[in-house]
């Protein structure tokens, strides 16, 4: 005997509202208790040495280039004709010097040219230390 014929069947519905509610809690449960580390910064410690500092100052060619495109080498005006001619120049203001080094004082509006070829003239005279003078901001 069926009792049941004429009753539509209902299916069991599994309700997902507790589940996600209670996963929710266990998430905000693990933000709040786990700990983050950063490693984002080396600790590093440094050799130390017991040298003493170098009493001989190396040997240094000041470069001046002028917004106009005028060199001066150790403040004596210079003439750039080419590459080695300015190599030469460069050579007899180090005076023997094996490696001096090449400071570069451009002023702001001077070209990019006038400063490359102060480098370029500085490589043919096998002169390798090179660096820029600037000025802080204001």
């Amino acid at each position: 005997m069926n009792f049941g014929r004429g009753r539509a069947r209902e299916d069991p519905d599994i309700n997902l509202i507790p589940l996600i509610d209670i996963l929710i809690v266990v998430l905000i449960f693990l933000f709040l208790t786990t700990t983050y580390s950063r490693f984002a910064e080396l600790q590093i410690n440094l050799p130390e040495a017991s040298a003493e500092k170098s009493t001989d100052k190396p040997a240094v060619l000041n470069v001046a280039v002028d917004a106009t495109g005028k060199y001066a080498i150790n403040g004596q005006a210079t003439v750039y004709g080419d590459p080695t001619a300015f190599a030469q120049a460069l050579k007899d203001a180090a005076k023997g010097n094996k490696e001096p080094a090449v400071i570069i004082s451009a002023d702001a509006a001077a070209t990019h040219q006038s400063v490359v070829n102060v480098m370029e003239s500085a490589r043919i005279a096998g002169y390798t230390h090179i660096t820029f003078v600037t000025q802080a901001r204001r």
